[in-house]
C-alpha cells in the first residue's frame, strides 16, 4: 500500500456540537482530532505565516461548523467564526493523529512541515 493510499480517509466523524473529529484511514487507523487541535494547527498562511513549520496558535473559534473534502487529497475545515482557508492534506491530519499510540512524549513539541 502507497502512503498515499494508507494516509486515504475511508470514513470521517464530526458529530455538530462536538469536540472531537475521528478519521478511520486505509490502513485500519482510526485518528482522534479534538477541534482545539485542529484550529490551533490550522495550516493557512492567516494562521501561520508564509514560511517555516505549521504550530500550535492558541485561540480562534473551536466550533467545527463544515468540512469538505478537497480534491482527493485533503479536507476543508470551516469554524464557527467563518474561518475556512486551511486545507488540511491527507498527510498532515494523519501526522497530527491525537490517539494515545500517535502522541509525543511527555514535553515534547509537535513539529509539521507544510502540505
Amino acid at each position: 500500500m502507497s502512503e498515499a493510499e494508507r494516509v486515504t480517509p475511508i470514513e470521517v466523524r464530526a458529530p455538530r456540537g462536538g469536540d472531537t473529529v475521528e478519521i478511520d484511514f486505509a490502513d485500519g487507523h482510526r485518528g482522534v482530532y479534538p477541534n482545539e487541535v485542529l484550529r490551533g494547527y490550522c495550516p493557512c498562511a492567516t494562521c501561520q505565516g508564509h514560511q517555516g513549520p505549521v504550530r500550535f496558535v492558541p485561540g480562534g473559534n473551536t466550533e467545527l461548523r463544515d468540512l469538505g473534502e478537497v480534491g482527493d487529497y485533503a479536507l476543508r475545515l470551516t469554524w464557527g467564526d467563518g474561518h475556512a482557508t486551511g486545507i488540511y492534506s491527507f498527510v498532515f491530519l494523519r501526522g497530527l493523529c491525537s490517539c494515545s499510540e500517535c502522541l509525543p512524549e511527555p514535553g515534547a513539541e509537535r513539529h509539521f512541515a507544510r502540505g
